[in-house]
């Protein structure tokens, strides 16, 4: 079974609007000066303490901003300035890949449990993912634990597993579960650094990405890198 795991926000959901509001809004609550937007996007993927920990360091006020931060998102996402629409191509290429009877597709990500039943909920995917892994089921990325958890969910091994990301913990994850790591270049990590944290390609569009489901990714000696993504 080919199991192909997607991260949400930066390779999905183009959330960074949102999230960089929420986070000013956090900052702003405690008197603090926000991070730049960069920083910010730096450390989209992470769980929300993880996240906040690497903003403010192990002695700021974690937990409190991350409730904050929390309620801020909740908030602004009633806003339709502040949607967060899906990147160009990627519905299609889901839809695509749900008919595949060869995969399995699931989620790993940073979001909340209820911000992942939001997101499958409005966009009709309720049937799509075999497995969806957050923030609230397992340890935060890089952390492999979501990715194996999503491996024993459809009886899948690492050999036959790809994660999909646009961030270094994506790819981290990815080679600590021995899965295979594709980035993509749409997102909030460069591409340099996910092919330094292992990914073994990283594509520019969603239809490239789906050109790896047609034909695989293989290497100049012919012999596939990436499982065989093509039909069988």
């Amino acid at each position: 079974m080919k199991l192909v795991v997607f991260d949400v926000d930066g390779t999905l959901v183009d959330s960074q609007h949102l999230i960089v509001a929420a986070q000013g809004m956090a900052f702003a609550e405690h008197g603090m000066e926000a991070p730049t937007r960069a920083v910010s996007l730096s450390v989209v993927g992470l769980s929300l303490p993880q996240a906040f920990r690497r903003l403010v360091g192990e002695q700021g006020p974690i937990e409190s901003l991350s409730e904050s931060y929390k309620r801020a998102f909740n908030t602004l996402r009633l806003d339709p300035s502040y949607e967060e629409p899906l990147f160009p191509g990627m519905g299609d290429l889901i839809e695509r890949l749900r008919a595949r009877e060869d995969l399995r597709l699931g989620l790993a990500t940073g979001k909340s449990r209820r911000g992942v039943d939001r997101l499958i909920e409005s966009h009709g995917w309720g049937d799509v993912f075999a497995t969806t892994q957050t923030a609230d089921d397992a340890p935060s990325k890089p952390d492999p634990t979501m990715l194996r958890r999503a491996m024993a969910d459809v009886g899948a091994v690492p050999e036959t597993t790809v994660m999909i990301g646009d961030t270094t913990y994506d790819m981290d994850m990815a080679v600590s579960a021995g899965a295979a790591a594709i980035g993509v270049a749409w997102g909030y990590h460069p591409p340099g650094a996910l092919f330094g944290a292992g990914a073994v390609t990283v594509v520019e569009t969603a239809s490239a990405l789906g050109e790896l489901f047609s034909g695989g990714l293989r290497d100049v000696g012919g012999d596939t890198i990436v499982g065989d993504l093509a039909p069988e």
